[in-house]
């Protein structure tokens, strides 16, 4: 068999490395296409087989073509298949069947029932568990480079402008810098402004260690607790039944330990490192519900899934709409004007 993976931004390389891993297990082969000038290029290993044109991706001729994203050109070959990037982080249309992919690998139980509420048909929703959480499930041998003696933090805002928190808790953790004695790590998103980015940087010390990696098991691993606002990284951190901070988040629950004013960061903080017997017990709840699967076999579970698909072929779904106007502008980005 053979998969494309569609790569449009860096943090998709956490998602379809342990699926690759299982495709090659199978003996599948699996090729990249990545949009010249992402910002993912600089990830891609140099024994990864990457397609440079639409060209190469139609001689190519994939079974499945898998995204972690929102987004697939109709015209690659193959299956479409959804593989998600993130959890539900309170952000909008979060469930919304796009009328693109064959095929949902939902995360648990509550992304799983969002979609079927809306399934309109045209593809199959399976619940999988999330590929990219199964590393963390597994030891890993970069984590122990990230550890530290004292309560390590770390901080990973969102990139929309609206929601993220970079701006109004920098200052609040400079002053941490010199006065209390935590270690920091700071992972922007992918989209973070070339300010932002410049900003965190320049706090780099011996107390800050900023980081520019799509590999973040060992990160989420190593941390004792960790900093966001409205990015699924919450989620992710939380299912380690560890407990996470939320600046201003856009849809606050009670299992994260949110705030509204930047100043009372530091009180937070030592909450949140002080192991709230009371708190973390709502963490583990709310795991379960959004991720059971713990066994580090999602992977599996997503590429059997796939391979079903493969095998029974969709003529059992119902046309998709034409989305024309979203095909046309697929089509101006990636320079492809056929329709076929």
């Amino acid at each position: 068999m053979r998969y494309l993976f569609y790569v449009t931004l860096s943090y998709s390389f956490s998602v379809l490395r342990p699926i690759e891993i299982a495709i090659n297990k199978q003996g599948g082969t699996v090729a990249w296409f990545i949009p010249e000038g992402s910002e993912a290029e600089k990830f891609l290993q140099p024994t990864d087989h990457r397609l440079s044109d639409i060209k190469e991706v139609k001689a190519f001729a994939a079974h499945a073509t898998l995204v972690p994203g929102n987004i697939v050109p109709d015209f690659f070959p193959g299956i479409k298949v959804q593989v998600f990037h993130g959890f539900d982080s309170g952000k909008k249309n979060v469930f919304n069947i796009r009328g693109l992919f064959d095929l949902y690998c939902t995360q648990g139980p509550n992304i799983t029932q969002g979609f079927e509420g809306i399934a309109d048909g045209t593809c199959e929703i399976v619940e999988t568990g999330w590929s990219k959480l199964d590393p963390l499930f597994k030891p890993h041998p970069d984590t122990d480079k990230f550890r530290t003696d004292a309560p390590l933090i770390l901080y990973a805002p969102t990139f929309s402008p609206k929601l993220t928190s970079t701006y109004a808790l920098y200052d609040h953790i400079k002053k941490l810098l010199k006065e209390r004695d935590w270690q920091w790590i700071v992972k922007l998103h992918p989209k973070a402004t070339d300010k932002e980015v410049l900003l965190y940087k320049e706090l780099a010390c011996d107390n800050l260690r900023f980081v520019e990696t799509e590999q973040v098991t060992p990160i989420l691993q190593a941390a004792d607790v960790i900093l966001s606002d409205t990015s699924s990284f919450l989620s992710e951190f939380a299912l380690q039944d560890k407990l996470a901070i939320a600046f201003n988040n856009r849809r606050p629950e009670p299992w994260m330990l949110n705030f509204t004013k930047a100043h009372l960061l530091e009180e937070i903080l030592e909450k949140a490192l002080s192991s709230d017997q009371e708190q973390l017990l709502k963490v583990i709840e709310y795991g379960n519900a959004i991720h059971p699967h713990k066994d580090g076999k999602s992977s599996e579970r997503a590429l059997s899934a796939i391979n079903s698909l493969i095998d029974s072929g969709i003529g059992h779904l119902k046309t998709k709409p034409l989305n024309l106007i979203r095909r046309f502008k697929i089509r101006r980005e990636l320079k492809y004007y056929g329709w076929t």
